[in-house]
């Protein structure tokens, strides 16, 4: 039975100072405790790995995108304080934020309670971000999708490298924006969360083309089972 990981890894990580790093470790933390708390420990486990490094499991690959574009946004949206941004790191750290790879297919061995994952949807979604990872030089793409089912893969590349690229011209307040509406959160309710008024909200999330997001992602779900 198919399962859906999710190999993700920070852009440029090494470009933040100590403060920051232990800033973002704190963020990440957060942000696997609101996918648990979303989704639930049946369907989603998720794990930090030396601080700038996320595995995850989906017991429902259906849900693959949504949980990337959330870590997408979420990374964008943080405020990391960083006054100077000449360094390229840096800039590209603002940019695109987090490297992910959807990986589909079966798993071998799946221990939640040892936290052992092995087989192949995360053989494709690690062996991807690490190539992503090696091309660091040029950041060229930061979002992919891989199978073994070639008909998924043609007819996601094109959805894949449109969102990558309209990510990464996200600001951070569009950013926030999207991840609430991610979370199915409504216009009114992002507004009592981020204490601004429901216009400024509706224009953020329309520069930000929140309809093709919306559209990609129910794509998604209706394709991969």
């Amino acid at each position: 039975m198919n399962k859906a990981t999710i190999s993700a890894d920070i852009v440029s990580s090494t470009s933040l100072n100590v403060e920051q790093r232990l800033f973002l470790e704190k963020e990440l933390m957060k942000l696997l405790n609101i996918l648990r708390q979303t989704l639930g420990t049946k369907i989603f486990f998720g794990r930090l790995i030396k601080g700038d490094y996320i595995e995850c499991v989906l017991e429902e690959p259906r849900l693959a995108l949504r949980v990337a574009l959330l870590m997408k946004s979420f990374v964008k949206s943080l405020d990391m304080k960083a006054d100077k941004i000449s360094n390229k790191k840096i800039k590209d750290f603002r940019e695109y934020g987090i490297r992910i790879a959807i990986g589909i297919g079966e798993l071998s061995i799946w221990n939640k309670r040892k936290g052992i994952i092995d087989g192949e949807a995360i053989y494709l979604s690690g062996r991807a971000v690490n190539e992503m990872s090696l091309r660091d030089k040029k950041v060229k793409n930061t979002l992919v999708f891989k199978s073994k089912n070639e008909e998924w893969n043609q007819s996601m590349l094109p959805v894949f490298d449109l969102l990558d690229v309209l990510f990464s011209k996200y600001k951070r307040a569009q950013s926030q924006i999207i991840f609430y509406k991610l979370l199915n959160k409504s216009e009114k309710e992002i507004t009592g969360i981020l204490t601004k008024g429901q216009s400024t909200i509706n224009q953020h999330s329309t520069a930000a083309g929140w309809f093709a997001v919306e559209s990609a992602v129910d794509y998604f779900e209706k394709i991969i089972i």
